[in-house]
């Protein structure tokens, strides 16, 4: 499903606002849920004590293709699902994962799709978005 990566995670705030927040370690736990570590998340954490509804969106910026994901998540602070999340992630090479992390969010994904660039439907194909892409980021002028 999703490979450990750069992912973006919507919650809802106390307020009716969307908060949108990087994770860099989103990652497939099983077939049916993702997961994530609280390190620095304590407004997406504290939002989803209250309100579980959450969104997360994963795309490759260089081929412009990715997923959306729509599902409830779990706050685990303590416990087995804690401790199993921080071997996760210190098996995964986290950096001092024991200290850092905070809780580990489990995702119960309910909807999936793929996301995909419209410049496919144009007729561009993935090496041609590659070398685009890459060469902007290379791209020094």
């Amino acid at each position: 499903m999703v490979d450990e990566g750069l992912g973006f995670v919507a919650t809802i705030n106390a307020d009716g606002t969307p908060n949108l927040s990087p994770k860099g370690t989103l990652a497939s736990w099983d077939g049916e849920h993702l997961v994530f570590a609280d390190i620095a998340s304590p407004k997406t954490s504290e939002n989803l004590d209250r309100n579980p509804a959450i969104a997360v969106n994963v795309v490759d910026p260089l081929i412009r293709r990715g997923y959306r994901f729509a599902g409830t998540a779990i706050v685990h602070r303590y416990g087995a699902a804690f401790e199993a999340g921080v071997k996760f992630y210190e098996h995964r090479g986290t950096v001092q994962a024991r200290a850092r992390i905070r809780a580990i969010i489990v995702i119960e994904v309910s909807k999936s799709r793929p996301l995909r660039s419209p410049a496919y439907a144009l007729g561009a194909t993935e090496e041609e978005l590659k070398s685009t892409y890459r060469g902007l980021l290379l791209d020094d002028s």
